[in-house]
């Protein structure tokens, strides 16, 4: 009986394939982590200030320019690019000078400024 069920579970699977319905073995792709997309307008917010945008561009995947919108807490106004290696994403100003960092959190970074500050950067 058991090499029944087998056959059976097989054929399903096999007939499953040929109509183009999902196979019960296919697996949901998941969703791109932050890192995967950094290309694009973030929202930079702290506990007690006005949030502001930071545009990011990325030529690669492990660097880029960041542009801020008016209004970041306190230097993120500064911010001019971005560098993420061993899972950290720092923002620098223009003198290399780091403003904060952060680290992934489901779909978004959270972190700390320089200062001590509590940061997210969220879409």
């Amino acid at each position: 009986m058991r090499r029944a069920s087998g056959l059976l579970v097989a054929l399903s699977l096999g007939l499953a394939g040929c109509s183009g319905g999902t196979s019960l073995t296919s697996e949901t792709p998941d969703k791109p982590s932050p890192t995967d997309v950094m290309d694009g307008r973030w929202i930079l917010a702290a506990p007690n200030a006005p949030s502001c945008g930071l545009t990011f561009t990325a030529p690669s995947a492990n660097a880029g320019n960041a542009t801020p919108d008016g209004g970041c807490p306190e230097r993120f106004y500064m911010s001019r690019r971005w560098r993420l290696a061993d899972g950290t994403l720092t923002i620098v100003d223009a003198d290399d000078t780091a403003l904060g960092t952060f680290r992934v959190n489901g779909d978004r970074f959270e972190g700390r400024s320089e200062a001590g500050t509590p940061l997210t950067l969220s879409r």
